[in-house]
């Protein structure tokens, strides 16, 4: 019987609790966030100091107010009753500096005086909203123009003709998914997913994959031109260049294999790493400026998707060949990479894909095609 009252009285009490936490709309630390939060004075601050400003949020205040003014009305929320609603302003900070710094959502929330679940939501709500309103500007379908468009700047600036960009992979790391098993498992012993992208001659994402392995179908290859000056040699289709984790394809060049390798093929090689270091540079201004790929994403797959294709466009929206500079500067200094992908496909090349190969080996060992300082590169 005593047993039992000491049970009720316990469970009396509990109920007791649970109603004085569940009576706060609005958690007392919060409530002092006009006065102690961050966002209504660090980053006020921070717009009168561009430098200051840049380094905090990665881009210029007045790129964060172009921002602000293509998906702000995306994360504009309605006042209740019971609280004032976030401004979009402020869920913008929140969701770059998420980007800009790879600290904790509860850092986050801490610092900017929201709760946990304000602060998670904020991020995906930006990250949804610049996908939704911004990929069509930046990270548009590739046509017919733009195609013969990134393959005249490869050769203008990278002296590789009928190239369609530099293509390859890397691991964003995450947190283990519920319930998930092996399937996120990778050969680094993390867990993460895939981004897939092909890069321009200027660093601009042209097309990206996020998600998986980039599986890639042998069909469709894209119609052939003679290279420059060469209309001896034929057609050769136009291509992608990448290293030695992916296959050779009538559309995908990558290095002949082994070492000790003959002249014309060392030549080959590096024209083809000349050009394929694009997408390295890429990849490094982009993990240069969201510093959240040099950590564990703690978010659910699916919203990992979103923030790495939101990511992929803010770097087009932002690319500037002076801050690329500084940026690749940066990732040297910091001496970290983001995980590259291993055996994207099969070795066995057919004998068509080993033509094509062989006719740009010939070209660029060819007085049409040959660059001045190549034989002192090898």
């Amino acid at each position: 019987r005593r047993r039992t009252i000491a049970f009720l009285l316990l469970l009396a009490r509990l109920r007791r609790r649970g109603r004085r936490r569940s009576q706060y709309w609005v958690h007392p630390l919060n409530q002092r966030r006009p006065q102690q939060g961050d966002f209504y004075h660090l980053v006020e601050e921070l717009r009168l100091d561009s430098q200051r400003h840049h380094q905090y949020f990665r881009m210029s205040a007045e790129k964060m107010d172009e921002l602000l003014s293509i998906i702000g009305p995306e994360i504009t929320r309605q006042n209740t009753n019971y609280r004032s609603a976030i401004e979009p302003k402020q869920r913008l900070a929140v969701g770059l500096r998420y980007l800009a710094s790879g600290d904790s959502l509860i850092s986050l929330a801490f610092s900017y005086r929201l709760g946990h679940t304000t602060v998670m939501n904020s991020v995906h709500m930006v990250c949804a909203a610049i996908e939704k309103h911004m990929m069509q500007s930046f990270l548009p379908r590739p046509t017919a123009d733009s195609w013969k468009e990134v393959a005249q700047r490869f050769w203008e600036k990278w002296n590789f003709p009928n190239c369609l960009g530099a293509l390859d992979g890397k691991h964003i790391v995450i947190q283990a998914p519920p319930l998930s098993g092996s399937q996120y498992f990778n050969y680094k012993k993390t867990f993460s997913i895939v981004l897939l992208a092909l890069v321009d001659a200027d660093y601009r994402f042209r097309c990206i994959q996020v998600g998986d392995f980039g599986r890639t179908s042998d069909g469709g290859v894209y119609a052939g031109t003679a290279l420059p000056g060469a209309a001896h040699l034929g057609n050769v289709p136009h291509v992608m260049v990448g290293d030695a984790a992916f296959p050779l394809k009538p559309y995908l060049m990558r290095p002949y294999p082994g070492q000790n390798l003959i002249h014309r093929k060392s030549i080959f090689n590096y024209r083809l790493s000349r050009a394929r270091m694009v997408v390295e540079n890429a990849f490094g201004i982009l993990a240069s400026r969201w510093r959240i790929f040099h950590r564990r994403i703690n978010l659910h797959p699916k919203n990992v998707d979103t923030l790495v294709v939101a990511a992929c466009i803010l770097h087009n929206f932002l690319l500037a060949p002076t801050e690329n500079v500084q940026l690749l500067e940066e990732a040297s200094e910091l001496g970290r990479r983001m995980a590259p992908v291993r055996n994207m496909g099969g070795k066995r090349a057919s004998r068509e894909a080993c033509a094509i190969m062989e006719s740009f080996a010939t070209f660029f060992n060819s007085p049409e095609g040959s660059v001045s300082w190549q034989d002192r590169m090898i």
